[in-house]
């Protein structure tokens, strides 16, 4: 993410490159509690854009406008576009905008850009967990992630692709700063943790950078920017439209979201709403991936309502507030202007190109039945997925489903783990590594010679079970082998494979 500082005119567009660079200028007090205390506001820019979906009362608001919705920065551009809000709120939505520089912070093992001009952005709700937000969190002091998810824009612009991701994803955190002059450890946890982690001192800038490197780690695409959108402007936004209609089906208690709804029709805001669209535990078959969805229809309700309210100045400028008040970016997209681009160049995306995806995943009970709390991703379907993200190759909701049917479990694949690094227990080492993943390992031992890569062999029979463990190792491919042993997969460890080894 290109340039510095805070820049207060006309740069147009979004950088392509890092993530994030210095957000100098003045701090904000007021919104976001302790998450703002390193970072800065900046930038100012004009533009007009199109009325894009209808009002409430007219048609289903498209799928572009869940995108528009979830980058609340966005979302407030395009409303400025269509209801032509003069310059003398231009400067005061302007100026709510913070900046976080992440540059500094990321280092230099990051994934390379496959796809020069097309851009992925990390999308994050967060939520600081202090002040107004301290009721959702028992004993939760850090900054929270509930909300997690990349969009992708191609380079031709003519299709864009948002994927979820699970907060219950089991995971490798790669070791992030924690904002306190101290580095956590490389291990295994809930995806979401890596947010709590790099902003365990309240700063937005360390707990974005800790997330973009898991997301990086975990998935292989390069993320050029980041929009973090507070938990408490969410909710502005829907009491400056008046509240959101909802219709559970089912009556809705959840102790945990602070939520008690009746079945049936209803309009909710300020607390209601927010524990709805955090609610978990209370509906459906309690899983984080039903909540994304029902997440995804409350964006496509308060776009609409939000168009609905544009012959209403106090609505629209209390919503435009609220919206840019709760948003802070990388310093190349902190300004109306690059929003304001990013909004222009997806509202020429046809709704059937425009893909909502979850990464493919299983409950990891499957693999270890003592874990009932979390999810895995499902390989080599999501290594395929990412793959393809990369190298700007689209992928319809159609074909990824498709591809993710009957999946293979780890704990399905039998593996010989193979010593060819030089370095003695190596194969044990990484053995006890994939038991603890699920994989059924049935020997160990050394390879004839040594090997500067990893690879994976396999005899007839076991193409899926090879690709699954494949999957879960970062740049290994897979190859059929006739000499193979039979009935499992072969997994030769070589110098190129680093301790902490699975995805």
């Amino acid at each position: 993410m290109g340039g510095s500082g805070r820049r207060r005119s006309g740069a147009s567009g979004t950088g392509q490159g890092g993530a994030g660079r210095s957000g100098g200028g003045r701090g904000r007090g007021g919104q976001g509690g302790a998450g703002r205390p390193a970072d800065g506001r900046r930038g100012r820019a004009a533009g007009r854009g199109s009325a894009g979906a209808r009002a409430a009362g007219g048609t289903r608001l498209t799928r572009r406008g869940r995108i528009v919705v979830w980058g609340a920065g966005v979302s407030a551009l395009v409303l400025l576009g269509v209801g032509g809000v003069g310059a003398w709120i231009y400067e005061d939505l302007n100026n709510n905008i913070t900046s976080a520089d992440v540059d500094g912070k990321l280092g230099g093992d990051r994934p390379e850009n496959l796809s020069p001009g097309s851009k992925n952005i990390l999308v994050v709700g967060s939520d600081s967990r202090e002040g107004a937000n301290a009721k959702y969190g028992k004993d939760l002091t850090t900054m929270q992630s509930d909300t997690l998810m990349v969009l992708h824009v191609p380079a031709n612009r003519k299709w864009a692709t948002v994927v979820s991701f699970p907060r219950d994803s089991w995971v490798r955190i790669p070791a992030c700063a924690k904002g306190d002059g101290s580095t956590s450890d490389p291990h295994h946890f809930k995806i979401n943790e890596a947010f709590a982690l790099g902003g365990s001192t309240g700063e937005v800038a360390s707990a974005a950078a800790c997330t973009i490197k898991t997301v990086e780690a975990n998935t292989g695409l390069r993320i050029d920017h980041f929009m973090s959108v507070d938990f408490q402007g969410f909710k502005g936004m829907v009491d400056s439209l008046g509240g959101i209609e909802v219709c559970p089906k089912q009556a809705i208690h959840d102790e945990k979201a602070k939520l008690d709804l009746d079945a049936g029709c209803q309009t909710v805001a300020g607390e209601k709403a927010l524990g709805y669209v955090r609610a978990r535990y209370g509906v459906g078959d309690g899983s984080d991936i039903g909540r994304i969805g029902r997440q995804q229809e409350f964006m496509d309700a308060l776009a609409k309502k939000a168009k609905s309210k544009l012959t209403s100045p106090n609505a629209l400028y209390g919503f435009l507030q609220s919206a840019t008040k709760s948003l802070t970016t990388d310093p190349d997209l902190a300004g109306i202007q690059p929003l304001y681009g990013l909004a222009n160049e997806l509202k020429g995306v046809p709704s059937d190109r425009l893909a909502f995806l979850t990464v493919p995943n299983y409950p990891r009970e499957a693999d270890v039945p003592t874990d009932k709390a979390n999810v895995v991703w499902q390989y080599p379907q999501a290594t395929d997925l990412f793959t393809s993200l990369a190298r700007d190759k689209e992928v319809s909701k159609a074909q990824l489903t498709a591809r993710t049917k009957n999946p293979v479990y780890a704990s399905a694949v039998r593996v010989q783990v193979l010593n060819a690094t030089g370095v003695r227990g190596r194969a044990a080492a990484v053995a006890e590594k994939l038991r603890a993943a699920g994989f059924s390992v049935v020997g160990t031992g050394n390879a004839p010679r040594t090997s500067a890569t990893t690879t994976v062999s396999y005899p007839t029979g076991q193409e899926r079970q090879a690709a699954v463990l494949a999957g879960w190792l970062p740049k290994a491919g897979s190859a059929q082998d006739a000499s193979a042993q039979a009935g499992c997969v072969t997994l030769v460890v070589g110098q190129d494979l680093k301790d902490d080894v699975l995805k």
